[in-house]
This record gives structure tokens, C-alpha cells and sequence, in this order.
């Protein structure tokens, strides 16, 4: 019975880091935890009005996926990525999405690109609803789904390494303006292109997808989020910067 207990507190401790690291990406993706900025766990427990341990183990696995990095005695800093670490990530990707897409278009059946069709459509609405965690989350699993029919494990880990790498800050602005709805759009577009066997334009709609997706980085950390002074599990929150 014991043991029972002991592992139905593990659990809830588990499930309880883990709301609190969707609620700290959701801070990250609105972009009301900026980039350079430090952020103390104890501060961003008392926030939530819990303990600083379920924070302190979401942030270090927020450092594990390069969100963060821990600053000793002061807590966790919000990772920054440069112009031209940006630059040479979107190139990166261009160079093997664009022909992979191209390859693809030409050995996939109809049938293998038409089951990532309601990825497509999840994307769109996602960005309708305003969910941006979604949006980001059917982004990621369409573009990794596509590039697995090219049936090279590698080159989709490269590019699932590429995306965390070259991750999107405050989006909230770009979500107000529509322009994330025109965006996850071009996904249908693409595979519009594809299914009809066009390599030709499917290479060229990703290309342009992808170029797109840079402007839209660019904007985005252009334009601050004013913070906001509530922090909740499970919705977008920020951080206290640690004094």
C-alpha cells in the first residue's frame, strides 16, 4: 500500500512539472519570457503559488532542450539566438527540406501524402483558434511526417534538431495581425502541390514556406510583449527576472 502511494506522488509530481513546462513554453512562444533575460525558480514558484522543486525540474528540462541555461546562484536564462545563427538555420534547412520535398513529391503514393492532411488542416486551426503551443506542435509534426516519407531517419532528426534550435519567440503579435493564418496555409498549398505531383512548385512553395517562417522570427522578436502580471498552469504565463 505503501509503495502504491509513494508511486501515485511521483506521479502527480511528474504531471505537475510537466504543466509547469507547457505553461513556461507558452511564456516563451508569446514571448513574455524574453531572450537574455534570467529567471529565478523560486520567483516563478511564487507565481504559481507552488514550490520552487516542480519549477527548478521544468526548467532544467527546458535547458535540456536548449530553451534555457542555468546561471549559477541565480536561476535560468532564457536562451538567444543571433541574426545570423537564424540565418544559417533557415539555410540549413532550405538545403535539404526544399529537394527532400522534391523527392518526395516523385516516390510517395497519394495515398502516404493525403494521411498528413489533417496535420495540414490542424495547422490552420490551431492559428485561427490562437493556440499557438498547437500551432507550433502540428507545424512541427507535418514538416518532420513529410520529410520521414523520404525514409531517412537522420535527416529527420537534423531538422527536428534545426527547428528546436531556431525556435520562434512572441508570436502573440504575429497571431493578432492574422499573419500566422496565412503561414499554416501554405502547408495545404504544398501538399496541394505534392498530391498533384508537381515537384517543380512543391519545391518551390517550401522554399518560399520557409523564407516566410524567417521573416516572420524577425518581426516577432522585433516587437516585445508587454508582460503580463498573472502566472497560471497550463496557459501562457511569464517569468519574474531574477534580481
Amino acid at each position: 500500500m505503501g509503495d502504491l502511494k509513494q508511486r501515485n506522488l511521483i506521479t502527480a509530481q511528474e504531471r505537475l512539472r510537466d504543466q509547469v513546462a507547457h505553461a513556461l513554453r507558452a511564456a516563451l512562444v508569446a514571448g513574455e519570457l524574453r531572450p537574455g533575460s534570467v529567471y529565478s525558480a523560486p520567483g516563478l514558484a511564487a507565481d504559481f503559488g507552488i514550490s520552487a522543486t516542480p519549477v527548478r525540474e521544468a526548467m532544467l528540462d527546458l535547458a535540456r532542450e536548449g530553451l534555457v541555461e542555468p546561471v549559477r546562484n541565480k536561476g535560468f536564462r532564457v536562451t538567444e539566438v543571433s541574426e545570423r545563427d537564424l540565418d544559417q538555420y533557415t539555410e540549413l534547412r532550405a538545403l535539404i527540406e526544399v529537394p527532400t520535398v522534391g523527392n518526395v513529391t516523385r516516390t510517395a503514393t497519394a495515398e502516404q501524402l493525403e494521411a498528413l492532411r489533417p496535420i495540414a488542416e490542424e495547422i490552420v486551426t490551431q492559428a485561427r483558434e490562437h493556440n499557438l503551443i498547437g500551432y507550433l506542435d502540428a507545424d512541427r509534426r507535418f514538416h518532420l511526417g513529410l520529410l520521414a516519407l523520404a525514409g531517412n531517419d537522420r535527416l529527420v532528426e537534423t531538422v527536428g534538431e534545426l527547428r528546436k534550435r531556431s525556435r520562434l519567440y512572441g508570436l502573440t503579435r504575429l497571431d493578432e495581425r492574422g499573419q500566422l493564418i496565412s503561414s499554416a496555409e501554405e502547408h495545404l498549398e504544398l501538399l496541394d502541390l505534392m498530391v498533384a505531383g508537381d515537384h517543380v512548385a512543391a519545391e518551390a512553395c517550401m522554399a518560399r514556406h520557409l523564407g516566410h517562417v524567417r521573416s516572420l522570427w524577425a518581426q516577432a522578436r522585433d516587437e516585445p510583449v508587454e508582460p503580463r502580471t498573472k502566472r497560471t498552469l497550463g496557459t501562457a504565463v511569464i517569468g519574474r527576472q531574477a534580481r
